[in-house]
This record gives structure tokens, sequence and C-alpha cells, in this order.
């Protein structure tokens, strides 16, 4: 993506032409200050942390204007962002739709922003995040640290994912994939196999890269016989060389696990199963090697 469309400068224009002249001021003001800020800490383990550093910057008197006004701001910079990370085809060709998702959400003048999506857009607007499918964005740098793997270990879980862990040279950040609640059309074998294709890509290109991370219930093995149709979540990259960290249960997991499944709300209501969040880790050498073997790259 070399540019921006018409239809897209003109969106993002129309947002800034409606905040007030205070705070479109104050979005001129920190506007790079802001972006630098947010790109320090996105390399952290917390994916909303460059949201609340901006909002940090902001101040008391932050609104949701003026991030609406951040974000287009940004997006008319981005062109420039995405030449500098040197992407892979892969990943570009996600732009368009995420561009346009961009425009249409600021555009919808919804009167709350929110909260996962302001933190979405940060990263996406600033290219800390980037596109792996019409569903998935991959952060280009996020750590997995000992201590989970260890206490995976001392949990009585076994040693593989430690072992797998230091064979990977897991101290090097990852990708990390996250989902975009604003448009599940990929969410889907065929649009999580160009998620991974797309990491693949990005991995080809940044061998300081350990390979790529999820977080979620959905990796939780008990789905195989729960939700036998999202086994292929887990499925696909473990039988590829992908490995598996337990992170625990918890009322968000069950909260997530229950909210599109009647039959996982009634198991979870009655106690018959509790949702349990991993962390799925595939290596960037198995990961490239399966992209490769299925001419996704």
């Amino acid at each position: 993506m070399t540019q921006l469309t018409l239809e897209q400068i003109a969106a993002f224009d129309r947002a800034l032409a409606r905040l007030s002249p205070a705070d479109r001021a104050r979005v001129e003001e920190i506007k790079d200050t802001a972006a630098r800020a947010a790109a320090e800490v996105a390399p952290h383990w917390d994916f909303g942390l460059p949201a609340r550093t901006v909002d940090g910057i902001l101040g008391d008197g932050v609104n949701d204007d003026q991030r609406r006004g951040l974000i287009a701001a940004w997006a008319l910079e981005l062109p420039g962002r995405i030449a500098a990370e040197r992407l892979p085809q892969a990943v570009l060709a996600g732009y368009p739709t995420y561009v346009d998702r961009l425009a249409a959400y600021l555009d919808s003048g919804a009167d709350t922003y929110d909260p996962d999506f302001w933190a979405k857009d940060v990263r996406v607007s600033l290219a800390l995040s980037v596109p792996g499918s019409n569903t998935q964005m991959l952060d280009l740098s996020s750590p997995v640290g000992p201590g989970l793997v260890v206490r995976h270990m001392l949990g009585g879980r076994g040693p593989g994912p430690l072992i797998a862990w230091v064979q990977a040279g897991g101290w090097r950040p990852w990708l990390e994939t996250h989902t975009e609640a604003r448009d599940l059309s990929d969410f889907n074998e065929p649009g999580w196999e160009r998620n991974w294709a797309a990491a693949a890509a990005l991995l080809q290109t940044r061998p300081e890269l350990a390979g790529v991370i999820g977080s979620s219930w959905f990796f939780d093995p008990p789905l195989k016989t729960i939700s036998p149709r999202l086994t292929y979540l887990r499925t696909t990259p473990v039988n590829n060389g992908a490995f598996m960290i337990h992170q625990g249960g918890g009322e968000i997991h069950d909260e997530r696990a229950s909210a599109s499944s009647p039959t996982r709300r009634a198991m979870i209501e009655t106690g018959e199963y509790s949702a349990c969040s991993w962390l799925l880790c595939w290596p960037r050498r198995p990961l490239i090697r399966w992209a490769t073997q299925h001419g996704l790259i």
C-alpha cells in the first residue's frame, strides 16, 4: 500500500473537521509525541498499553473526539509508516480492508469509542500491529518470558513447552495475533491459514523474531469434544510444530467462551466445563516450513 484512496483521505479529513477548535489544536499539539511514546511501549506484553499511554499524554481532559482525531491524523500518515516497515506482500494485501474499516468507524460518529477498538486503532494507525487476515492482526513485537513456561511445568503439565521454548530461542520477541471483533469474516479455517501465512512471510524478513503467538480460550483442548468445529484453531499449529502453554482459567474466559455458543454457556453454567486460556507458540522454522509446503508463501 503506497497511498490512501481519495475516499479514505476524505473520511479522515471529515473526522478532523468535526473536532472543536480546542480539540483540533490538542491533537496537533501532541500527535507526534504520543506516536513516539506509543511505539516505545508497544513491545510490552500488554496489548492496550500504547492506547493507555496516549490517554496519559492527552491528560485529564481526554475525550473520544480527541481520540478519533488522533487516529484520523495518524491514518493520514500511515503510508509512510507502512513503507518504513518494509512489509511483505501477504501483509500489504490486507491494508485496503483495514483502512476502509478504520475510515468507516471514524465516519460513523459513534458516541463512545469502544476501549478495545481504541486500543486496536492506535496500534494499526501507527503500524505497531499489521494485517494478518480480515479478522486477525499481528503485533510486530511481543514477549514470551520464561516465568510462564516454568509455571506450566511446575503445574504438573510436563517440561515439553520449556524445552520447545529454549529450542525456539523463545527469549527473543515474537509476533502476536489478535482478533478484530469488527470483522469476523475470516474467523474460519481459510482465514486463519491466511493469518498464519502472513506471519510466516513476516518471519522470513525478520530473523530476529522467534515465531508467532496467540492467547485465547479457543485453544483449550477440551473444545475438541465440546466445539469440534473450532478444533482446527489448535490442531493446525500443534500438528505442525507449535507448542502450548497453560495460562489458567477465570471469569473472563468463561464469559468469552459462552458468548457465542449456547452449548458452552450451558456447560459453564452447570459446572461441566470451565474455560482456560492457553498461549499457542508457533516457532519460526516449523511455521515457515508449513506455509511453504502448503504454497501459502
